[in-house]
């Protein structure tokens, strides 16, 4: 029997705040919570940003960029006369172009005589045309809360992203790993972009024309898989699968879809899963910009017939719009099997059975959506339909739409939902399209949907559309249902999380709630399991309310172990039936049962 991947925590920073205890979540929903849950959601936010607690509200979700962050680029010219500049003699090229003069001025500084046509470049920013974005929290820095020296801002986001997960767990990670075989556990994490600003591949790219030298640590440290490398090295001290997965905007649930197939398969029993994304350079977004993908403000304020965007309500999500906008977050979540989660007494969040993932085929462009995402979304709903039964899906489930706010997204997703929803006999699924609060992060958008899906769950509220006030005509929505204001549901079940990207990659995972996942182990396990599970899990809502405590009241620490119980060859106590790491757990090399039949040597 296939093992049940169940969340044990969630946790991360976006636009809202931390994911973790819910606490991003509740900034989303912020008017419809009670008067102390607006009181915990701003001090939550004060801890991360140092700021008081009324400036939280303007200083979270989608918001004008700062001054300072404009596109530098360059106007060509050829000079007519001889340029004399001074310069570093360490920048000076090893063989001087013709009809350069050089003086010496001091041990460090030259003189530099340039010849008359020379083609020059100039420095100067240019306009900007984009000013909102999804940005972290005002005043919140994840590369001040640790030793990050040489990080780029999407490593320093996950090292903040997976500490806030292992808080929201509840329980000791020694106590974790000390149940499992080390290699038991799984790392699938990365991100869609790489790392592009300075301290990654973005500064290979300008350092060169602008005067600077390439680092040591640039190259490394801006692969796309070493969000999972980092966790794995220095958090979590892991020697178990690793891995990271590219989907573009759909990236973190290729992501979770390997963990949830990892542990439904037995091979590991622990997953840790996650995106970091931080995409907020100028010239990436200039990028999506010249696609005619972002919404410029000249538009943004076109549709509201004013001189100035609403940048507030920059994304708009299934009604009239004019792009996304774009945003930095960094998600996480723990995975177990429902007999480790059991046995451990972790707070069990819900369930993710499967992701399904589908190519679109052909089609007319690389960006343009196809028919895969019919496939996943199908799929998921026929999935929640064999597990929850017909009324289940019909009247307790909910979308979270990718809900872009293009004008091509809120046709081509709103059609395939629409037609699931007539096929399956649902008459008003509602959907809801989180971007219109934090933006679209690119890889980590599922991450951001998956953290609002377990929010809904917890506290009974499915968030609005709040930055529109009507709906698109040419939006498909005759079995669908948009709220354009929260909507309070203490009986949801299961919600469809919808994810699509460029170059054809659609995934649609499917989250259980809390109460059917226990409902469903209690089915397999007994009532006997389940009452020991209870009692295990009162020490870890304890450890939890402590970390709950630390977020209202304590600044963030990150765990950050570098050079810390580092492993040599001596660690290792290796023969033909197994190997060990000193001196913990045994590791099998286990015969593959399934490959069998295909044996041709002989085993003496």
């Amino acid at each position: 029997m296939s093992a049940l991947p169940v969340i044990t925590a969630m946790g991360g920073i976006n636009a809202a705040g931390r994911s973790a205890l819910h606490f991003g979540f509740q900034r989303l929903i912020f008017d419809a919570l009670p008067d102390a849950g607006r009181q915990d959601t701003l001090r939550s936010l004060g801890q991360l940003t140092g700021r008081s607690p009324d400036s939280q509200l303007a200083a979270t979700l989608i918001r004008a960029l700062p001054d300072a962050h404009r596109l530098h680029a360059a106007i060509s010219g050829t000079s007519d006369i001889p340029v004399t500049l001074e310069m570093r003699n360490m920048d000076l090229p090893d063989t001087l172009p013709a009809g350069w003069q050089v003086s010496p001025i001091d041990k460090r500084r030259s003189r530099v005589t340039l010849p008359a046509g020379l083609d020059l470049r100039v420095p100067h920013d240019a306009p900007r045309r984009v000013s909102a974005a999804g940005q972290l929290p005002d005043g919140f820095d994840p590369g001040a809360l640790y030793a990050s020296r040489n990080h780029p801002r999407a490593l320093q986001m996950a090292i903040f992203g997976i500490s806030d997960a292992l808080g929201d767990l509840g329980m000791d990670w020694a106590s974790v790993a000390a149940k499992v075989r080390p290699d038991q556990v799984a790392v699938y994490a990365s991100n869609a972009m790489s790392q592009l600003d300075d301290n990654g591949l973005g500064g290979v790219m300008r350092f060169p024309p602008n005067g600077q030298r390439i680092t040591s640590k640039q190259v490394p440290l801006g692969l796309g898989e070493m969000t999972a490398d980092f966790l794995n090295a220095y958090v979590l001290h892991s020697v178990g699968t690793t891995g990271g997965m590219l989907g573009a905007c759909a990236t973190f649930l290729y992501n979770l879809e390997k963990g949830v197939q990892a542990i439904r398969s037995g091979k590991v029993r622990v997953a840790i899963v996650g995106t970091s994304e931080a995409p907020l350079v100028a010239e990436i977004m200039e990028g999506y910009r010249a696609m005619g993908a972002l919404a410029e403000d000249q538009d943004l304020a076109a549709l509201d017939g004013a001189k100035q965007a609403d940048v507030r309500r920059a994304c708009r999500p299934f009604s009239d719009n004019c792009g996304f906008t774009m945003a930095e977050s960094a998600q996480f979540t723990v995975l177990m099997d429902d007999a480790l989660a059991l046995e451990l007494g972790a707070d069990i969040l819900g369930a993710v059975p499967d992701v399904f993932i589908h190519a679109d085929g052909a089609k007319k462009s690389i960006s343009a959506p196809g028919v895969g995402n019919y496939l996943t979304v199908g799929k998921a709903a026929a999935l929640t339909r064999q597990l929850i039964g017909e009324k289940g899906l019909r009247e307790h489930s909910f979308v979270h739409a990718h809900g872009t706010g293009t004008p091509q997204n809120r046709v081509t997703e709103s059609v395939i939902l629409d037609r699931v929803a007539e096929a399956f006999g649902v008459r008003h699924w509602p959907v809801t399209a989180i971007k219109a609060f934090v933006g679209h992060s690119l890889g980590s958008a599922g991450g951001d949907q998956l953290a609002a899906a377990l929010g809904s769950f917890a506290q009974g509220v499915l968030p609005g559309i709040r930055t529109i006030d009507h709906i698109a005509g040419d939006v498909h929505r005759q079995h669908l249902d948009f709220a354009m204001d929260h909507v309070p549901r203490d009986d949801l079940q299961a919600s469809l999380i919808n994810s699509k990207g460029f170059g054809g990659n659609n995934a649609t995972a499917v989250a259980l709630s809390a109460s059917v996942t226990e409902s469903m182990l209690r089915q397999r396990h007994g009532d006997k399991a389940i009452t020991g599970w209870q009692t295990a899990r009162d020490s870890v809502l304890q450890t939890k309310a402590g970390f709950r405590d630390h977020c209202l009241n304590e600044a963030p620490k990150p765990v950050y172990r570098f050079n810390d119980g580092v492993l040599g060859d001596e660690a290792v106590t290796l023969n033909r039936e197994s190997v060990q790491l000193n001196g913990g757990t045994v590791m099998p090399f286990d015969a593959d049962d399934t490959l069998k039949e295909y044996q041709i040597g002989s085993q003496d």
